[in-house]
């Protein structure tokens, strides 16, 4: 499965932003070990649905440590039948029908 998180304190850093509380949680997700990539909107995480889940509870957690509230949002793609290489194999299908578009 995969999975897209976005995990928003609601407090903010002396910056005014929330960063430092986004790059705990992305720390947490990267030191699990499962594959993952992090964009300007979302991180995305590649697992087995158990493993996945402790990853996103210990990341809104840790950010809960520093925030009275933490908002979470998350959308899965569960496909039967695909192992794990689905994170940039997707995107590789995707970039093979552009390159044969154009």
């Amino acid at each position: 499965m995969i999975v897209a998180i976005s995990i928003s304190p609601s407090g903010a850093d002396e910056t005014g932003g929330v960063s430092d509380s986004v790059a705990d949680a992305v720390k947490v997700i990267r030191d699990s070990g499962l594959p993952c990539e992090t964009n300007a909107m979302f991180t995305n995480i590649e697992g087995e649905w158990d493993e996945v889940m402790a990853v996103v509870k210990a990341a809104v957690f840790k950010v809960a440590e520093s925030s009275a509230r933490v908002g979470l949002v998350l959308k899965a793609d569960l496909r039967q039948g695909f192992e794990t290489g689905q994170l940039t194999a997707k995107v590789d299908r995707v970039e093979a029908h552009l390159r044969d578009d154009y």
